[in-house]
């Protein structure tokens, strides 16, 4: 079959005389139409564009022009003084958090020669403290066992912050009291109000929130965005 000719539907072509009769569509014709972009499945969608990518990278640029450097330049001069007392980074965190927890400590290890760890890089410890004392105390049973002292930091990732009243992130609450009952500074990087590590911590970066429905993964993201700042400071950096 021969392909159709140009100014007749074929492919580098237009619709005859289309550009004559352009029109705007009936009312009922635009809500059937909705309608199908509300219920097709996703692949069949032909609605798509980056504009929700477009708003979610605008809000990223937002949020990196209202972090609070003097918070992140305070954060990295006690990290400076830890290393220089040879003292210890303890990192907790649940869920996303604890996975950036992990990572964070390679770095802080490998990129600005600290001594940190994690209790979410052992998941044997981690599983059997949960189930024989109680996910509350996870972390602070955890904490304990290190013998932490003034020297010592430690170093809160979360979306929240925790907060005791609310039963949220408990085993985050239990242990900032737990590091602070040993005289130890608490440093955060986390989201929404700040919760009980913004209230309690020593120096807390608090991610600006320009989106309600987008507080998890900003905040998650500039975590990263965040401690990548502080290891790769020339201060820092090993």
């Amino acid at each position: 079959m021969n392909p159709l000719p140009k100014g007749e539907g074929g492919p580098k072509g237009r619709v005859r005389g289309a550009e004559k009769h352009l029109f705007t569509p009936h009312p009922v014709l635009l809500t059937a139409l909705s309608l199908r972009e509300r219920t097709s499945p996703p692949w069949q969608r032909d609605f798509m564009s980056n504009s929700w990518l477009a708003g979610y990278f605008r809000e990223t640029s937002e949020i990196a022009q209202q972090l609070d450097l003097d918070a992140i330049d305070k954060m990295i001069m006690r990290l400076v003084r830890l290393r220089a007392e040879r003292g210890r980074l303890f990192l907790c965190g649940v869920g996303g958090s604890a996975g950036n927890c992990s990572h964070a400590v390679n770095d802080f290890r490998k990129l600005a020669g600290i001594d940190a760890s994690t209790p979410v890089d052992n998941v044997s410890e981690l599983t059997a403290r949960t189930n024989d004392d109680g996910w509350d105390r996870v972390f602070s049973d955890w904490l304990k066992v290190a013998n932490p002292t003034t020297r010592d930091v430690l170093f809160i990732l979360s979306v929240g912050g925790g907060n005791r009243e609310r039963d949220v992130s408990p085993n985050l609450v239990s242990v900032v009291d737990e590091a602070k009952s040993c005289g130890m500074d608490v440093l955060g990087i986390v989201g929404r109000d700040g919760g009980y590590t913004k209230s309690r911590g020593d120096i807390v970066v608090v991610i600006p929130t320009v989106n309600p429905e987008s507080i998890t993964p900003h905040t998650e993201a500039f975590q990263a965005v965040v401690w990548h700042g502080i290891v790769c400071d020339p201060r820092l950096m090993a």
